[in-house]
């Protein structure tokens, strides 16, 4: 404590400090004359942070202020404009205590031209201590110490010093100038074209057996002249020629659109435009463009956004590989007003839990023009989610094997201020309009299903009714000794829960301790649980297996000993995904005791065979373009808490108890699900805590070493080349990490250069 202490007095000579005033620029009023306490009447209120000095932060810093905030949706980010304007992408989550304590480390790239600060996303109170901000910069010799420390702790303070190098770990792994950098090099690397590209591109083209006519359809209103021109450029320089570009002018007011108008079709026959009399807006505009449509599919653009220039040759060879195709859409960025691109969003393939919990489709979309047509064209009063709307239409009178995923960058989406590709809250009646959409489109098949917003803006949560009564459900947990984790579990379930109808079956896999006996006895003596023996050697496969055929309910619930329950909710969350249709097994998002993400399911092929998404991030980061925080279907989920249909079960034989009898059963278990046609669904709205390995421990013998090496063998024998082709996991997107960053290595194929793919 003596050497902390001196050291803390050395290291004030070595620090740097700072200062930055707030400076409120969003819906904000103030309350007080000092400048510290402010309330929110908007969605979006914001700071600038102005530096009192000349320089800003650059290097590791510690941000320690007070900031306590009142309201119903707050989620403290602090930005970065790094000379290409405010985006998501440059976001870093601030951690707040209950007693408004902002404590933690940022690594701050080099170059930074402002920093904003988002107390919150809606109405509510912010204080401050002071209307002055002081960040300080860990020095060389601080940080030299704090590794000693490390190595030293005789004079460490575990804990605190812990949780620091955490930090200091964390920011070093997310530095947003270096995702920018590495998505610009991405772009070189994989989508940037060659000359040779070029030309094996023509040459598939000639060599395409059907070239379908192609409308690219495309609503104008008072579009500024070099994003109009731009957008219409990026038609007229596709690489694929069977294309129309079928353009509805809004009626609009500004001269320069007719006049560029006339000047394109004059240029280009291809080109073809309706000028409506009046303003409709986007939907009736939208419909304008389709009467005039020849093409056997229709192609969205904005007016002021533009198609990569192999985007419609894209489009031309799926629908060669998929003839029968009704909707194809793409992969998409974002771009700015310089024409600089960021912020991709590699998407999932078809995806329905992901699609009704937001429009992750959004551009680029191909739909078939005749189904445009049966489904009633764009609907007035949707506007804002208008495209929303048609695609649900859509996609319930086609199959889900006819919706296909290009996973290429074929759209530059615009952003730039008042556009929700900049920030989704820009326009918030867009979420209005989703919610009419969705509500709609369930109405038709359920009536008792109920649609509320979701935590961000754009989406949405879809609850799913219970069958009445409700279907019973064995929880399965088997145990060997582990009193204390095993009562804490059963204990949250029992307390917490709101479902009724379950049972819980304990499977005692050779308990000898004599407290965990004494408490088996005391708990069997509950009507809602039973104890069953197990007494042969662990085998998790076999322990579940062997509890399924003592089951009696409907449902199954696989459990882990050491799984708290935190939501009431849980368990009818899961077994109202579970009685869905074509849903195999349901997961559920699990917690560190310490609040951060140990599971938002499975993606296959992480690490070689299969890793947790999003593992380490906090409960409430949204993850990658919010499927940390938004029910959708995934390859597999964890069996720590997994439920499903008792007879979905039995059907394919169950988890696999001769060559996975600790590790990756539950990922077989999944990939056979999928194999049989079902759809695994993952839902962050069933959280409990995992308390991971505790009674088991972890692979640090020999032998259980040996035995892990054998399953990862087994599993690559098995499911081979699947393990790389994850159909909810994007190939654009890296299999080292677990955190959806961009791949050094692209799995996608080339159809140009694998004409033989189909």
């Amino acid at each position: 404590m003596l050497l902390n202490r001196i050291f803390k007095r050395i290291s004030c000579f070595f620090r740097t400090r700072y200062a930055f005033k707030l400076h409120p620029v969003n819906q904000l009023e103030q309350m007080d004359k000092k400048g510290i306490q402010w309330i929110s009447k908007g969605m979006d209120p914001r700071f600038l942070l102005k530096p009192l000095g000349e320089k800003y932060p650059q290097g590791i810093m510690l941000l320690r202020f007070f900031m306590k905030l009142k309201g119903n949706n707050y989620s403290p980010r602090l930005y970065m404009d790094l000379g290409k304007g405010i985006s998501e992408e440059t976001a870093v989550k601030i951690p707040i205590s209950k007693k408004g304590t902002v404590n933690f480390i940022v690594n701050f790239p080099q170059n930074i031209k402002a920093l904003r600060l988002d107390p919150m996303d809606g109405p509510g109170k912010i204080y401050f201590d002071d209307n002055v901000i002081t960040f300080t910069k860990i020095s060389k010799i601080e940080k030299t110490w704090r590794m000693a420390q490390r190595l030293v702790p005789l004079f460490l303070n575990r804990n605190s010093f812990e949780k620091l190098y955490y930090d200091v770990s964390y920011s070093r792994s997310y530095r947003p100038s270096q995702q920018h950098t590495s998505y610009e090099q991405w772009i070189v690397n994989f989508d940037a074209l060659t000359h040779a590209d070029r030309e094996a591109i023509k040459q598939h083209i000639e060599t395409m057996s059907y070239k379908p006519l192609i409308s690219v359809i495309m609503p104008v209103y008072n579009t500024p002249e070099t994003f109009l021109r731009k957008a219409i450029d990026s038609v007229i320089k596709q690489l694929y020629p069977n294309w129309e570009l079928c353009i509805a002018d809004d009626a609009s007011t500004e001269p320069h659109v007719q006049k560029i108008l006339m000047e394109y079709s004059e240029k280009d026959n291809r080109i073809k435009v309706v000028t409506r009399k009046t303003n409709g807006h986007i939907s009736a505009a939208s419909n304008s463009a389709l009467e005039i449509a020849k093409g056997e599919f229709a192609a969205l653009l904005d007016h002021d956004d533009e198609l990569a220039d192999k985007a419609l040759y894209r489009v031309a060879a799926e629908i060669n590989i998929c003839p029968d195709a009704d909707l194809i859409y793409s992969d998409e960025d974002k771009i700015d007003e310089q024409g600089e691109r960021f912020s991709p969003h590699f998407k999932p393939d078809w995806n329905p839990e992901l699609f009704f919990s937001n429009n992750y489709i959004c551009h680029l979309s191909i739909i078939r023009t005749e189904l445009i047509r049966k489904s009633g064209y764009f609907r007035k009063g949707f506007e804002g989610s208008q495209d929303y709307d048609l695609l649900l239409r859509c996609i319930a009178l086609t199959d889900p094997l006819k919706i296909r995923h290009i996973p290429e960058i074929l759209y530059h989406w615009r952003a730039i201020h008042g556009s929700t590709a900049l920030k989704a809250s820009e326009k918030s009646y867009t979420t209005q309009a989703g919610l009419k959409a969705l509500r709609d489109f369930f109405s038709k098949s359920n009536p008792d299903i109920l649609i509320e917003s979701g935590k961000l803006s754009n989406t949405y949560r879809v609850r799913y009714p219970v069958p009445d009564p409700e279907p019973r459900v064995s929880l399965i947990i088997p145990t060997r000794n582990g009193m204390q984790i095993l009562s804490r579990c059963i204990e949250s379930i029992l307390t917490k829960t709101q479902y009724s109808n379950y049972e819980i079956i304990v499977v005692d896999n050779q308990s000898d301790d004599p407290d965990t006996i004494s408490y088996l006895k005391k708990i069997g003596d509950n009507s809602k649980i039973r104890i069953v023996k197990y007494d042969y050697p662990f085998n998790f496969s076999a322990i579940n297996n062997y509890a399924v055929k003592h089951a009696q309910g409907e449902i199954i619930g696989l459990i882990n000993n050491d799984i708290e329950v935190i939501s009431p909710e849980w368990l009818k969350e899961m077994v109202s995904y579970a009685m869905q249709p074509g849903v195999g097994a349901v997961g559920a998002k699990l917690l560190y005791p310490d609040g951060r993400v140990q599971h938002a399911g499975v993606i296959v092929g992480l690490g070689g065979v299969a890793g947790h998404s999003h593992k380490y991030i906090s409960k409430e980061d949204a993850g990658y373009y919010g499927r940390a925080i938004l029910p959708q279907a995934l390859s597999a989920v964890t069996a720590a808490c997994l439920v499903i249909r008792k007879k979905v079960y039995e059907e394919i034989g169950g988890i696999d108890e001769e060559n996975l009898t600790v590790a990756f059963n539950d990922v077989d278990f999944c990939l056979r699900l999928q194999e049989a046609g079902y759809r695994n669904v993952w839902t962050p709205y069933a959280l409990l805590y995992h308390h991971e390995s505790v009674s088991r421990g972890y692979e640090n013998t020999q032998d259980k070493q040996r035995r892990f090496l054998n399953e990862i063998r087994f599993m690559k024998d098995r499911w081979g080349k699947k393990l790389l082709n994850d159909l909810h996991y994007n190939p654009n997107l890296t299999l080292d990490r677990e955190d959806f960053s961009t791949a050094s290595v692209s799995r996608v194929l080339r159809p140009w250069c694998n004409q033989d793919n189909g």
